[in-house]
Formats: C-alpha cells, sequence, structure tokens
C-alpha cells in the first residue's frame, strides 16, 4: 500500500496537490494544537453541566449558519474555481453571494429571536443564544469559500490561525470558574467578526474584487445554483448539529455535556481530513470539464489511499479512546469513553462519504443526486434517532449518528458505480 501510494504521488499533478495539502497542514497545525490547549481546560473548568449547555447553544445557532452558508461553500467554490481568470465574473459571484447571505442572516436573526421571546428553555438562556449568534455574522463575513475557489487555502489557514490564537488567549484571561461559561461563545464571535472583515480586506485588496450591489437576477441565480445543496446540508444537520440539540431535549446538561465531549474530539480528528479534501476538490472541478477521464482516474486513486489512511486512524482512536478522554476532558468525563468507541468508525466512514459524494457527485455535477439521497435518508432519521436516544440516551445518539453515515456513504458509493458504469469510460 506505502509503495503504491509513493508511485502515485510522483506524478507531477498529484505532487503540486500534495504540496499544497501539506502546506494546508503546516499551517493549520497551530488551529489543531490550540483547541488541545483550550479544549482541556475548559472541560475542567467547566464542568459536564456547563460545557454541556454551550454545546446545546452551539447546536441551536448552528442551524442558522446552515440557512446562511446555503450551500455556497460547494456551489460558489464550483463556480469561483471555473471562472478564477475572469476578475469581472468572480466580482459578480462574489458579491451575489454575500448579498444572499445577508438576507438569509437577517431572516436567521428575526426567527432566533421570536423563538427566544417564545420558548422558556430558550428565554431562560437568551443572552447566551444572542451571544453565539455573533459566530453566524463572523461566518458570513468569513469567506472561505472563495479562497477555496481560487485555490489560495493558505488565507483560510492564515486566518483560522489567527481566529484560534485570539479565541485561546482570551479563554484563559477571561474564563476563571463555571460561572463565566456565558463569555465563551462571546470570545468566540468576536475574534471570529474580526478576522471576517480582516478577509474581506484581503478579497479586495489582493484579488481585486470589486465590491457593489450585485442584481436580482444574480441574486436569484445563487439561490437556485445552491439550492440542492441547501436541502442536502439540511438533512445532514439532522444528523450532525440535531444529534447534540435532539438529545439535549431527553437529557440534563450534564449528560449532555458527556456527549459533547465526545463528539468534539471525534470532530477535532474528523478535520484532519478537511485540508485534503479543501485542497482536491477544486482540482477534481477543473479536471471533470477537461477531462472526465483523467478525473475518474484520479478519483480511484483518492478513494484507495483515503480508504487506508482514515481505517487506520478509526482503529487506532478504538484502541486508545480511553487515554484521549482522560488527557484531552479529565478523568469527570468516563462516560465519554464508550461514546467515543462508539462512534471511532466515523473518521473512515466520513473519509469515503467525502471520496464519493464531494469529490465526484459535486464536482461532476452531481448534486441533485446527493440531495435527493440525504434527504431521503435525512427526513428517515429521526425514525432511527428519537426512539433510540430515548431508549439508550447519549449511546443511542452515537449508535445513531454511526447508522445514518454509513447508510449515506453506501448510498454515494452505489450511485457513484451506477454512474461510471453508464459512462462507459476505462480509467
Amino acid at each position: 500500500m506505502l509503495s503504491y501510494i509513493k508511485k502515485v504521488l510522483q506524478n507531477e499533478d498529484y505532487k503540486r496537490i500534495t504540496n499544497n495539502i501539506l502546506s494546508l497542514f503546516s499551517l493549520q497545525g497551530i488551529n489543531y494544537i490550540l483547541p488541545l490547549i483550550t479544549f482541556p481546560y475548559l472541560t475542567r473548568v467547566l464542568g459536564p453541566d456547563k460545557y454541556g449547555l454551550i454545546a446545546f447553544s452551539f447546536a441551536f445557532i448552528g442551524y442558522f449558519q446552515i440557512l446562511t452558508d446555503y450551500g455556497f461553500n460547494l456551489s460558489a467554490t464550483r463556480e469561483i474555481s471555473i471562472y478564477r481568470k475572469e476578475n469581472e465574473k468572480i466580482s459578480d459571484i462574489f458579491n451575489s453571494v454575500m448579498a444572499t447571505k445577508l438576507i438569509l442572516l437577517v431572516i436567521s436573526f428575526l426567527i432566533m429571536t421570536f423563538l427566544i421571546l417564545t420558548f422558556e428553555k430558550f428565554r431562560h438562556e437568551a443572552l447566551l443564544y444572542f451571544f453565539t449568534f455573533g459566530l453566524v455574522i463572523g461566518n458570513l463575513l468569513m469567506p472561505s469559500w472563495f479562497f477555496q475557489g481560487v485555490e489560495r487555502m493558505r488565507y483560510i489557514s492564515l486566518l483560522n490561525m489567527a481566529i484560534s490564537i485570539i479565541f485561546t488567549i482570551s479563554i484563559f484571561i477571561f474564563i476563571r470558574q463555571a460561572s463565566d461559561y456565558i463569555y465563551v461563545p462571546l470570545i468566540n464571535a468576536i475574534g471570529t467578526i474580526l478576522i471576517g472583515i480582516i478577509a474581506l480586506m484581503i478579497v479586495r485588496c489582493e484579488f481585486n474584487i470589486n465590491f457593489a450591489l450585485p442584481s436580482f437576477n444574480n441574486i436569484k441565480y445563487q439561490v437556485q445554483e445552491g439550492w440542492h445543496i441547501f436541502l442536502s446540508t439540511i438533512a445532514i444537520s439532522f444528523y450532525t448539529t440535531s444529534n447534540t440539540f435532539i438529545l439535549g431535549l431527553f437529557v440534563s446538561p450534564t449528560i449532555l455535556g458527556y456527549y459533547a465531549v465526545a463528539e468534539n474530539i471525534l470532530k477535532m480528528i474528523i478535520g484532519l481530513l478537511g485540508p485534503f479534501t479543501q485542497s482536491v476538490y477544486p482540482y477534481i472541478s477543473s479536471l471533470a470539464i477537461k477531462s472526465q477521464k483523467k478525473a475518474l482516474g484520479f478519483i480511484k486513486k483518492v478513494s484507495i489511499i483515503m480508504a487506508f489512511f482514515t481505517f487506520m486512524l478509526s482503529i487506532t482512536l478504538f484502541l486508545i479512546a480511553g487515554f484521549v478522554i482522560h488527557l484531552l476532558a479529565g478523568n469527570q468525563y468516563d462516560n465519554s469513553i464508550i461514546l467515543l468507541q462508539i462512534m471511532s468508525l466515523l473518521p473512515f466512514i466520513i473519509g469515503m462519504s467525502n471520496v464519493f459524494g464531494v469529490l465526484f457527485l459535486f464536482a461532476f455535477g452531481y448534486s441533485n443526486k446527493v440531495s435527493k439521497i440525504q434527504l431521503i435518508l435525512g427526513c428517515l432519521y429521526p425514525l432511527i434517532l428519537l426512539p433510540l436516544t430515548y431508549r439508550f440516551l447519549a449511546e443511542g445518539t452515537a449508535f445513531s449518528f454511526l447508522i445514518i453515515e454509513t447508510l449515506i456513504t453506501l448510498s454515494f458509493w452505489f450511485i457513484y458505480k451506477n454512474i461510471i458504469s453508464n459512462m462507459d469510460i476505462e480509467y
């Protein structure tokens, strides 16, 4: 396997992508190190109860982040990658996407305010949710989709690094006891907004993007382009963000804290796949237009490499789950160990899902097929999640997450095999 990987990487195109991936990993190294500093500090200072409460607020506000993202992280990235050498065209794309996201932000804030004023569960911690909503604003200002489209992921790494540094320093200054939990999302939001403003300055100065009000037709076009991906994202939220949110409706903040710790550790590990997907997706999108045969050959090699590394990662995580929990969260989170072991296969499953779903179906323009399968399984997911969570609580939620991700990945693989068989292309 290692000799095969070495042979693949000798290709000049693959060398360039590999260098891009390694650059992202080196630049994002601090983005993995800093959370490993703040995470153990927060879990110990706040305890499972307050940590669970913060996790619930992030899950709640996460729905509004999904609404404002609206699938642009893929649809707009693909457009930018195609027209990146046409300055006027990418300026039109940038302005129409940002305007659409701003409209969705206003709608999100109104919906959130209504829910907080209507339901006691939210009204009791209203300030916490308003502070957390600042992350939605910062996410809007940070045009990661643009940097991915022009294949300048270095900016994403540097800006995320700046956010991590601001957050880390502020956490140790302002969070001293459990009652300070209210300031955790506020600190995160302020840092994200400041860096988002800097990101817009880079877009304007470095890439000579002219900021202007877009036409209604351009906004309408972006809404239509992102629609299928948006549906997919909503469906995905049923088995990502909704896991924490729905579990929080059934259990105490303490039990939710146990689950949140296991899930957050898992997300840190899965985040290692990010630089790979971010670097490869624009390349495949562009290559698929020029030669589907070459693009398919590249995807086949990518799938083998991804399967090998993510499977080894999953096995290792299962075996050392107890050590990881005690090291990162502390002894008071023993109940998180079994949850992490249940979900330990997810790096492998999600890695393959990225290959067949993002790197093939989205890059080849089959986003409608992805959205359909995710929408169907996402809508069916409550039939899995609700009874398992009600019966087994946090363990039931973890099993539900594993089951649905497996079904999604198998569905992507089946569609992938069906499409390439009909293409009748030898690669």
